[in-house]
């Protein structure tokens, strides 16, 4: 299992179309993939439902821990954490 911490920095926070680019892309990779927030201690939810995702209410400024468990675990970590960082190209 690999995790990491970064920040939502895009202007919509994880709503609608990114959380919908980050479900697809988590989509991509075998491993069981969570996002938690940090500044709320929340329980992570599962990366690849648009649901929990919405739900989580991740807006611009929350800090995030993104973890993979799987055989593509890194793979998958990299993709995501470069995707959030990115700001979703907005």
């Amino acid at each position: 299992m690999v995790s990491k911490q970064t920040k939502i920095i895009n202007a919509t926070g994880l709503h609608a179309r990114p959380a919908s680019a980050f479900v697809m892309e988590a989509k991509k990779y075998e491993s069981n993939i969570t996002i938690k927030d940090l500044d709320k201690d929340g329980a992570p939810v599962n990366a690849k439902s648009i649901m929990m995702i919405l739900a989580a209410g991740l807006g611009t400024g929350t800090n995030v821990e993104v973890a993979c468990d799987g055989a593509d675990e890194q793979a998958a970590l990299d993709a995501l954490v470069a995707l959030i960082d990115s700001g979703f190209g907005e």
